[in-house]
């Protein structure tokens, strides 16, 4: 049973563009779902299907044109600023502040993020430790390397403890290793009760992670629930079967 308590709630949020030679661009449809503490929702869709507007209508980067999206009880239109003090945002395309240090980063972020100015350092002191970033800490982050400033960028994420956490396609480019990190590091983030919603095309990371999948395509959610779920109703095993017989069937 989901309700408008859950730690997300979406009830028919739609996202549309216009376009001088196209006009109306429906990017996201009347989509609905809700998400719960300590799980992994997958939002599951090719390139283009709506999944990235969803993700930046729901942490406030864009403003919705209809329905409702609430982020710990706040709206994401009415509210913001609250929404961003429950919610941290990753994205492999997310950019860091070159000039800054790692370490100014993470302060950064904690404080614009309304995080106990008394308790900052600590949680710095905690989140350099746990990415094992000690040693390049001070240096600037123009200076790192590509996999060092992918965990500042996962640290700037959690900077303020958010209960919520969304990453949007958070292993795009990233090798095998590193791919496992981050897949590390979001079950750790369940354990540790948090609300995760992410978002994936690649089928292995969906079946692997999530709790519960919603797969999305041409802006609508065609499908929702856990993956035995989705196979008893497709009547396919694989993750990669499921998601061709909905979208066939959405043809």
């Amino acid at each position: 049973m989901t309700t408008v308590n859950d730690p997300v709630f979406v009830k028919d949020l739609t996202k549309t563009y216009y376009d001088e030679s196209r006009g109306p661009v429906h990017a996201v449809r009347q989509i609905g779902f809700t998400c719960r503490p300590g799980e992994i929702f997958g939002l599951l869709g090719a390139n283009g299907a709506g999944k990235t507007t969803t993700l930046r209508m729901l942490t406030t980067i864009l403003k919705p044109s209809a329905g409702t999206a609430k982020i710990m009880g706040y709206d994401v239109a009415e509210e913001p600023v609250e929404v961003r003090r429950h919610v941290g945002f990753y994205s492999a395309t997310t950019a860091l502040y070159p000039r800054l240090t790692a370490r100014e980063t993470i302060e950064f972020f904690a404080r614009i993020n309304g995080y106990d100015a008394s308790r900052t350092p600590a949680r710095v002191d905690e989140l350099v430790e746990r990415f094992g970033i000690e040693e390049y800490a001070r240096a600037r982050i123009d200076k790192l390397s590509s996999g060092m400033k992918q965990k500042v960028a996962i640290a700037r994420t959690l900077a303020h403890d958010p209960p919520i956490l969304v990453f949007d396609e958070p292993t795009v480019g990233l090798d095998v290793l590193n791919a496992l990190e981050m897949q590390a590091i979001l079950t750790e983030l369940k354990a540790q009760g948090k609300t995760i919603l992410f978002s994936t095309h690649i089928m292995s990371e969906a079946e692997k992670l999530c709790d519960r999948i919603a797969i999305i395509h041409e802006g609508r959610i065609l499908a929702s629930g856990t993956l035995e779920a989705l196979r008893e109703r497709t009547g396919a095993h694989y993750l990669e079967d499921i998601f061709v017989s909905f979208i066939q069937e959405a043809a």
